[in-house]
């Protein structure tokens, strides 16, 4: 069994190139995988892409695309569709791969034979960037959540296209990712969805490792509010049996009284199952963080309402 590795990128030459030289070590043989890197020939850099590639120097089967609509629906979308391979893997370009990376998501695949099955491997912070309190509260909930997979099955909400892999008929059947209706965020979850109501089962291979080589802020996540809220008002237009993750969780923040920063501080050292101190510290520290991202959310949200009234 062979598999196609799909990569989006924009604006990311250095950490592609580190992307691409990680999985020039996989221990899978070299024939039994593509990788396919689709860019933005608009807003990016296509040249600075191609130096990152380097595809004369490398010992992989590479070939690099360029994306005609806009967002990385539309990236992912020529990617898979150009994919040779039955099985499709989704990568981020900031995405570094363990060397069994690719080894274990086929293995899963092939002992479990089922055209219907998805594999999730976990996403770590990279060991080389440190860490703070407010990356490591993005991993409850927010950026992923893999702590709340309990066994080896996960649910359609966390089809995380930063390392996932399945058949590429189920995305022919589905149609792949909505190009339009949600060109860039939610997009992943809109197809998880969809697979899940066709009967879509996915799997958590814990073994499936990759670092996330992208340290980020408060500042910086503040700054991607605006366009996170119009595209889960979106969603929840589109499919209103489902609730508004982020804006139920920002609005609730925003109707308790000012939560201090000390607390959120410690969330790097007390792990949330600390005997006695570590719920309340992470109760708090949750607060706060919410507090920092909630209104540039709830204000973008309320320009929405406002639009689609007029």
């Amino acid at each position: 069994m062979q598999i196609s590795v799909v990569i989006p990128t924009y604006r990311r030459p250095d950490a592609l190139a580190r992307t691409v030289a990680a999985l020039e070590a996989e221990t899978l043989a070299p024939d039994e995988f593509e990788v396919i890197v689709v860019d933005d020939p608009v807003d990016d850099d296509s040249d600075a892409v191609a130096n990152a590639l380097a595809v004369e120097q490398r010992r992989l089967r590479i070939r690099h695309l360029h994306r005609e609509n806009r967002g990385v629906s539309a990236a992912r979308n020529t990617g898979w569709r150009a994919a040779q391979s039955p099985l499709v893997m989704f990568l981020g370009d900031d995405i570094l791969a363990s060397r069994r990376l690719l080894e274990e998501h086929l293995d899963w695949h092939g002992t479990r034979d089922r055209p219907d099955v998805g594999v999730l491997g976990h996403v770590r912070w990279a060991s080389e960037i440190k860490v703070t309190a407010f990356m490591q509260w993005l991993e409850r909930g927010y950026q992923f959540d893999y702590g709340a997979i309990q066994g080896d099955e996960a649910s359609w909400a966390h089809f995380y296209t930063a390392n996932i892999s399945l058949p590429r008929a189920l995305l022919e059947d589905v149609g792949g990712f909505d190009e339009e209706r949600f060109p860039f965020l939610y997009e992943d979850l809109d197809l998880g969805y969809r697979l899940n109501e066709r009967g879509f089962t996915l799997l958590y291979n814990r073994r499936a490792t990759a670092e996330h080589l992208h340290p980020t802020t408060v500042g910086e996540w503040r700054n991607r509010m605006a366009a996170t809220a119009t595209a889960e008002r979106r969603w929840v237009s589109h499919h209103p049996d489902m609730p508004a993750y982020f804006h139920d969780r920002f609005a609730d923040a925003m109707r308790r009284g000012p939560s201090s920063g000390r607390a959120a501080r410690l969330l790097r050292w007390v792990p949330p199952n600390a005997p006695v101190i570590g719920r309340p510290i992470w109760k708090r520290g949750d607060a706060y963080y919410r507090q920092q991202l909630a209104p540039a959310f709830l204000e973008q949200w309320e320009r929405d309402e406002v639009g689609a009234r007029a």
